[in-house]
C-alpha cells in the first residue's frame, strides 16, 4: 500500500498549511480597504453601461441608420473583440505604471470612446467609437478584480473581489434605465444619448481613483518598502495582518525578510516578461497549468452559457415571447437588470462565510434549470405562431429573470474572484489578462452571432444548445475546481496540480500533513511548488 505525503518547498519556517492567526480572526472589515475596492471596481460599470444600454439602442440604431441584423450584432458584439487590445496591453501597462494609473487610462480612453459614439453619424463613426471604449474597456476588466485582489485584506477579499461584477450589474441596470428614460426622445437623438451618457462614470472614475493608493505588491516589487508598508497598515484588518503579507510579499519579490529599508533594488530577473509568459505558456509546472486550467475554463463557461446573449438582446427575447409594445419590452429589461443587480447581493455577503465551490455549483445549477424551461416555453410559442399565450409570456419574462439572477448570484462574480486569487504574484497580471481576453472573446462571439443563430436553428433551440454548454460547466467546476475560501494569496497554488485528486490535498491540508521544506535558496518568485514523494510499504512475506 502506497502512502502519498505532501512536502511544500519553501524559504519560510512556517508551515503552509499553517494559516496567520490574525488572518483567522473576524477581524474588523477595513472602511479604506472598502473604499479602494469600491472605486476600483467602478472599472467595471462601464462594460455593463454598455451591453445595458446597446440591447435597447440597437433596435433604434437599426430603424435610424437602416442596417440590417447582421450588421448590429456585429457592432453590439465587436467591442468585446476590441477590448482584448486593451487586456493585452493592461498587464504589461499595469507592471509598467501601476495598478492605479492604469485605472484612469481605463476611465480616460473609455471616455473619449462615449464622446465618439454620442456624436456619431454613420455605422462607421459608431463603429470607431466602439473600437476606442472597447480597448477602455479591456484595461479596466483586467485591473479592477487584480487591483482589488491586491489591496483588500484577506478576511474580505472574496467579498471586495466580487465587486467588479456588482457593478458590471450595476452598469447593466443604469443601461436599462437609460434605454427607457431616452426611448421618448426623436429618433434620431434617442440612441445618441443612451450611448453619449456613458461619459459620466467613466470622468468620475478616471478622477476618484486619485484617492486610492497604489497596490502594496507593484510598490514592493518596484523596491518601495517603505510606501508599501504604509498602504499595508492602512489595508490590514491587523498589524499583525500588515507585517505577514509584506513579509509575504518581500519574499515572492526576492528581497529578504530582515530587509527594513525602505527603498530596496529588486532584481530585474522578477519582474514581468518573456520569462513569464514562458512559465505561464510554453513550459507551465504542474500547479501553474491546473491554475490556468481553471481560471480559463470559468471564464469560458461564464460566457459561454449565454449570459451576454440574454442580456444584449432581452428585448428579441421578450419579442419572440409576445410582447410587441416597445414600452413594455424596454420595462421587462429593466426588471431583468433589477434581478441582476439584487441577486448579486448574495455572492457578495455569502462569498466568504460559505466558499466558492458551494455557491458555484448551486448557481449553475440553477442556470441550467431555468435555460431549460425557458427553452421550452419559447418552443410552445414557437409551435403556436397565431396565439398569444399569456402563461408562456410570463414563464419567459420570470425565466429570464431566475436565469440572471442565479448567474449573478455565483458564475457571474465567483470567476472574477476565483481567477484573481489563484495566479502566483509573478503570473498574476498576465494570468488576468489571459482571463480577461477568454471572457470577452466568448462574449463576443454570442453576442455577434445570436440573432443569425436563432434565425437557423430557432430560438428555442438557441437556449437548448446553451443549456448543453451549462451542463459541461457544471461537471468542469465540480472536478477541476478546488475550494480556495481562507487560504492567503501566496500559499493557494498548494491546491493546485493535482487536477481531479484535488480532494485529496485538501484534506491533507486540513489535517496538517504538510511540512515545510525550506532549501538553500528558496522559491522567490511567489509560487508555492509541490514535491509528492511515495513510500512503498513492503507487504509482508
Amino acid at each position: 500500500m502506497a502512502e502519498q505525503k505532501i512536502v511544500v518547498e519553501d524559504n519560510r519556517t512556517a508551515a503552509v498549511g499553517d494559516v496567520d492567526g490574525s488572518l483567522k480572526k473576524s477581524a474588523r472589515k477595513n472602511k479604506f480597504a472598502f473604499a479602494c475596492g469600491i472605486l476600483a471596481s467602478m472599472n467595471s460599470i462601464l462594460l455593463g453601461y454598455d451591453v445595458g444600454v446597446m440591447s435597447g439602442a440597437n433596435d433604434y440604431i437599426k430603424k435610424d441608420l437602416q442596417v440590417s441584423d447582421v450588421q448590429i450584432e456585429i457592432l453590439a458584439g465587436i467591442i468585446n473583440f476590441y477590448s482584448l487590445i486593451g487586456s493585452a496591453l493592461a498587464g504589461r501597462t499595469s507592471d509598467w505604471v501601476g495598478r492605479r494609473y492604469t485605472i484612469v487610462i481605463a476611465g480616460g480612453v473609455f471616455f473619449a470612446g462615449a464622446l465618439f459614439m454620442g456624436f456619431a453619424m454613420n455605422y462607421a463613426f459608431i463603429m470607431f467609437g466602439r473600437f476606442v471604449a472597447g480597448i477602455g474597456m479591456g484595461y479596466a476588466l483586467m485591473i479592477a478584480p487584480v487591483y482589488t485582489a491586491e489591496v483588500a485584506p484577506a478576511s474580505a477579499r472574496g467579498f471586495l473581489t466580487s465587486f467588479p461584477e456588482v457593478f458590471i450589474n450595476s452598469g447593466v441596470l443604469l443601461g436599462y434605465v437609460s434605454n427607457y428614460g431616452f426611448s421618448k426622445l426623436p429618433l434620431h437623438l434617442g440612441w445618441r444619448f443612451m450611448l453619449g451618457v456613458g461619459v459620466i462614470p467613466s470622468a468620475v472614475l478616471a478622477v476618484g481613483v486619485l484617492a486610492m493608493p497604489e497596490s502594496p505588491r507593484w510598490l514592493v516589487l518596484q523596491g518601495r518598502l517603505g510606501d508599501a508598508k504604509r498602504v499595508l497598515h492602512k489595508t490590514a484588518d491587523t498589524k499583525e495582518e500588515a507585517e505577514q503579507r509584506l513579509a509575504d510579499i518581500k519574499e515572492a519579490a526576492g528581497i529578504p525578510l530582515d530587509c527594513d529599508e525602505d527603498t530596496v533594488q529588486v532584481p530585474k530577473k522578477k519582474s514581468s516578461g518573456s520569462g513569464v509568459w514562458r512559465e505561464l505558456l510554453l513550459h507551465p509546472m504542474p500547479a501553474v497549468r491546473h491554475v490556468l486550467i481553471a481560471a480559463v475554463g470559468i471564464h469560458f463557461f461564464q460566457q459561454a452559457s449565454g449570459i451576454d446573449t440574454v442580456v444584449l438582446y432581452s428585448p428579441r427575447i421578450f419579442e419572440k415571447a409576445g410582447i410587441t409594445s416597445s414600452d413594455k419590452k424596454l420595462l421587462a429589461t429593466v426588471a431583468v437588470g433589477f434581478s441582476k443587480t439584487i441577486c448579486i447581493l448574495v455572492s457578495t455577503f455569502y462569498l466568504d462565510r460559505l466558499g466558492r465551490r458551494p455557491i458555484l455549483l448551486a448557481s449553475v445549477a440553477g442556470m441550467i434549470a431555468s435555460l431549460v424551461t425557458l427553452a421550452s416555453a419559447l418552443a410552445v410559442v414557437n409551435s403556436h405562431p397565431d396565439e398569444k399565450l399569456m402563461w408562456a409570456i410570463i414563464l419567459c419574462i420570470a425565466m429570464v429573470l431566475t436565469f440572471v439572477g442565479s448567474f449573478s448570484m455565483g458564475l457571474g462574480p465567483i470567476a472574477w474572484v476565483y481567477s484573481s486569487e489563484i495566479f502566483p504574484l509573478r503570473l498574476r497580471a498576465q494570468g488576468s489578462g489571459i482571463c480577461v481576453a477568454v471572457n470577452r472573446a466568448m462574449s463576443g462571439l454570442c453576442s455577434m452571432t445570436f440573432l443569425s443563430l436563432y434565425k437557423a436553428i430557432t430560438i428555442s433551440g438557441s437556449f437548448f444548445l446553451f443549456v448543453s454548454i451549462a451542463a459541461i460547466s457544471w461537471v468542469f467546476f465540480y472536478t477541476l475546481l478546488p475550494e480556495t475560501r481562507g487560504r492567503t494569496l501566496e500559499e493557494m497554488e498548494v491546491l493546485f496540480g493535482s487536477y481531479h485528486r484535488w480532494r485529496s490535498v485538501a484534506k491533507k491540508l486540513k489535517d496538517n500533513e504538510i511540512t515545510s521544506a525550506t532549501g538553500g535558496d528558496g522559491n522567490n518568485n511567489g509560487e508555492v511548488r509541490l514535491a509528492v514523494t511515495r513510500q512503498t510499504e513492503k507487504a509482508e512475506a
